[in-house]
């Protein structure tokens, strides 16, 4: 899933939305590999998952967890190496291959995903016929070195920050807090790892994994930013795909302005779904005039601007945490029951907690007040993906187009300032550019892209699939990625394509 800047363009919390592994050395498939022909011959020593996820060895007796290392940078291969964490949950039945899953964000923890998955899939043809097999990527997850940028104090503090004064001082302070962030990665994470950090290395390091799991191919399923994953992936490594599902498509073809614009009009689409839903009870903080959705919203949250909400959280309800909180319920309609409970809190000035829930759901902060790495990986990997523009001119321009693609989103009027992203004031250059990707070859690739999916729009699936010479599964829905989460059409689709190649009917619409 792909992350939104709070009060400004682009912000960066991020959700992850997710359903849902021998031996000898192998030949390059990609002459940029060959610096690190060694990195080909290791295999994983597998052990027990209980170190590493405490609930897998009771839930998935059958998991392996162990690492598989890579040179930080491919370029000096003797160099200081990282360690991804991986794990294989053995196929049940007439073993075909693997399923090599990523959940997304960048950031979010393959480990974990599949762990869940490896339950839930236990008794299908998947998990019968497909080893489950998860890595985190560098800086991810329990792959070391992790990316840390934030102390649990300094996450909260910089929710507290509304963000929103667009004057010349306003926009020279908010782009101080993020250079304060940046420099707070390189302290904590160092330039080196900072500059190899981004998709790029990840696909060669999926590439190594998937030699030292003794496999020719692969098969893949990748959601949300795990497409672009996916992608790269298939254009560096084109022969060791056999089947791949990309669920939720981020386009690496896309700019980086342009393509937050499209997402933000993503989630206004849903923000406009939800309120029309909201509106069929006489109770709605929202009213019942479809006119004055937008409006009533503005009124409730705007005042956080100036003093926090109501909760029986000691630290309150910041105007960053409602922004976010709102964005996460829009990923899923599952969430919209607690959208409405914060709103209504607000609107009655008693507890607004279910939006910090929201929030802290959304920025991976558990009940003891720790966060995980996800957004400070999310943060380092974004910024190194694309090539960010660096004058101010266009980032106000990006404002103007932002106002107007998301105005629930959009605080005071436009005035011609606006800060420059976190990745514009990065203090690492891109390793990525965006570009049309190739296709690995016909009949290999599934794209599935939802109607009304608000961070990964549904356009970028269809161009996604066009550059891949792909087969499109279309979802009518207001959510982010559908792959296995029970839908009687699409998961039946994708389960003939991974197992017996056979392709979604044309124009499949679910």
């Amino acid at each position: 899933m792909f992350a939104m800047r709070v009060g400004g363009l682009l912000a960066a919390p991020l959700a992850v939305l997710a359903v849902s592994v021998m031996v000898a050395p192998m030949a390059l498939a990609s002459p940029e590999a060959e610096p690190a022909q060694q990195q080909y011959g290791q295999t994983p020593l597998w052990g027990s998952c209980a170190s590493v996820l405490s609930d897998a060895a009771s839930a998935i007796p059958t998991a392996q967890c162990g690492t598989v290392s890579v040179p930080v940078d491919y370029d000096a291969p003797d160099g200081p190496q990282a360690q991804l964490a991986v794990i294989r949950v053995p196929a049940s039945g007439e073993r075909m291959g693997v399923l090599m899953v990523n959940p997304g964000g960048p950031g979010a923890s393959a480990v974990d995903t599949v762990a869940g998955m490896g339950a839930a899939l236990a008794n299908t043809e998947i998990g019968r016929r497909f080893d489950l097999v998860g890595f985190d990527p560098r800086g991810v997850g329990h792959s070391t070195p992790q990316v840390r940028c934030r102390s649990d104090a300094e996450f909260d503090a910089y929710r507290r920050e509304p963000m929103v004064d667009y004057s010349p001082d306003g926009v020279a302070r908010i782009e101080q807090l993020y250079k304060n962030l940046a420099q707070l990665c390189v302290d904590k994470t160092g330039m080196d790892f900072l500059a190899n950090v981004g998709t790029s290395s990840t696909a060669r390091d999926m590439d190594v994994v998937r030699a030292a799991l003794g496999e020719q191919q692969i098969n893949y399923l990748g959601y949300s930013y795990g497409t672009e994953l996916g992608a790269t992936y298939a254009e560096k490594y084109p022969e060791r795909v056999r089947a791949m599902v990309l669920d939720g498509a981020v386009n690496p073809g896309s700019d980086p302005i342009g393509e937050s614009i499209r997402q933000l009009a993503g989630f206004q689409m849903a923000f406009n779904d939800y309120a029309m839903d909201c509106a069929r009870s006489t109770d709605c903080p929202l009213g019942t005039d479809p006119t004055q959705f937008v409006a009533r919203y503005h009124q409730l949250v705007n005042p956080l601007v100036q003093q926090l909400g109501r909760t029986s959280d000691p630290r309150g309800l910041s105007y960053q945490d409602a922004i976010t909180g709102t964005v996460n319920a829009l990923y899923t309609q599952r969430y919209w029951k607690y959208l409405t409970s914060g709103l209504l809190g607000l609107q009655r000035g008693t507890d607004a907690g279910d939006l910090l829930l929201l929030a802290d759901d959304y920025q991976h902060r558990n009940p003891l007040g720790h966060y995980d790495n996800q957004q400070d990986a999310f943060l380092a990997i974004r910024c190194v993906d694309a090539p960010y523009p660096t004058d101010s001119e266009a980032w106000a321009d990006a404002d103007r187009r932002a106002r107007e693609a998301a105005p629930f989103m959009s605080y005071g009027e436009y005035t011609g300032f606006a800060p420059r992203d976190n990745c514009a004031l990065w203090p690492v250059p891109p390793t990525s550019t965006p570009h049309d990707v190739s296709s690995p070859g016909p009949g290999k690739v599934v794209v599935v892209s939802t109607t009304h999916d608000p961070a990964t729009p549904y356009q970028a699936g269809v161009d996604l699939a066009r550059e891949m010479d792909a087969a499109l599964i279309t979802f009518d829905g207001t959510q982010h990625t559908v792959v296995f989460n029970g839908d009687a059409c699409v998961d039946p689709a994708v389960v003939a394509f991974l197992v017996d190649s056979v392709q979604p009917p044309p124009d499949l619409r679910c």
